[in-house]
């Protein structure tokens, strides 16, 4: 098991977009959270590059990708749900 990667999930999103481009960097939770695992699917997010900057709370709170839900809401529901995010 190399990274924590769960052999049994269905589908991991992999992040790389932070701050400077808003929907990029909201698109890979809003899929996960209201997506996989709406359909039941096992999944969870992987953060790379400038996408570990969303948790800090001075980013991450302030971020509305076009056309989707408030980048605080969304890691909310990913919480809520125990949706694993890999960093």
């Amino acid at each position: 098991m190399a990274l924590g990667y769960r052999r049994d999930m269905d589908i991991l999103y992999i992040a790389a977009s932070g701050k400077s481009d808003p929907t990029r960097a909201t698109i890979p939770w809003h899929l996960a959270a209201n997506g996989s695992f709406e359909a039941g699917q096992s999944t969870g997010i992987m953060l790379v590059g400038d996408s570990s900057e969303v948790l800090r709370a001075d980013v991450g709170d302030r971020l509305e990708g076009v056309g989707f839900a408030p980048l605080r809401d969304l890691i909310a529901k990913v919480r809520e749900h125990a949706i694993p995010v890999f960093v």
